[in-house]
């Protein structure tokens, strides 16, 4: 499964761009236009790091990375500002809440790029390092739960992405490519290649097909 970042602008136009250049490099994308909405999308979808802006309408960047904070299971997350606030009071305020990277708008994409993998690689060392220090404790519940996706391998052996199951939710209610991308904050070029890779993995032929292979194979609630 690709890494999931979750980018928090209250600018479309920004909020566009990121998800398009991050999903061009294979990374999983979800997009909330405010703090509040990002903090749900934390607590639903769990990142593998955050992009967000500072100045958001109903919670800012600030409250939003505060409240990450206090999680114990995102204490380590991995968290980049964007902001155009760009004083040395500003960077450390950001700092001092814990985010580990502060980029000052306007930015250059390949930068930010380059931030994202960056912590992405450290966060999987940092993991690595952490689970080669447990114990191999759980070698039976490992074996039941083996069994257990064997038995669900006729549904599950398709290996959709969580966005490709957002697209393919949204195609079920009869939403075009525009208007899935205005629910998913995505590009219309975007939304097309995803229900290309959908056409692909269900060896789907048109959309009518790929709604029926959907739900009679129960890929969508």
């Amino acid at each position: 499964m690709p890494l999931m970042i979750l980018v928090a602008d209250d600018n479309l136009g920004t909020r566009i761009s990121i998800c398009d250049y991050l999903e061009m490099f294979g990374y999983s994308v979800i997009a909330a236009e405010d703090g509040r909405e990002a903090l749900s999308l934390v607590e639903t979808y769990h990142p593998h790091l955050i992009v967000t802006d500072i100045s958001m309408p109903r919670m800012d960047g600030y409250e939003l990375v505060r409240q990450v904070r206090q999680r114990p299971t995102s204490r380590l997350l991995p968290i980049i500002f964007l902001s155009e606030r760009a004083s040395t009071e500003e960077r450390i305020r950001g700092y001092q809440l814990g985010c580990d990277f502060y980029l000052p708008k306007p930015f250059e994409m390949h930068e930010l790029g380059a931030m994202v993998r960056n912590l992405l690689e450290r966060s999987h060392t940092i993991e690595s390092e952490w689970r080669s220090r447990i114990p191999l404790k759980e070698s039976a519940n490992s074996s039941m739960t083996a069994n257990a996706e064997t038995n669900t391998a006729t549904t599950s052996s398709i290996d959709l992405t969580q966005r490709e199951r957002q697209v393919l939710r949204l195609i079920t209610t009869g939403l075009s490519n525009a208007e899935i991308g205005t629910e998913l904050y995505l590009s219309p070029r975007t939304v097309e290649k995803y229900v290309t890779k959908l056409l692909r993995k269900t060896t789907t032929s048109n959309r009518a097909e790929l709604v029926r292979f959907a739900i009679e194979h129960s890929l969508v609630d």
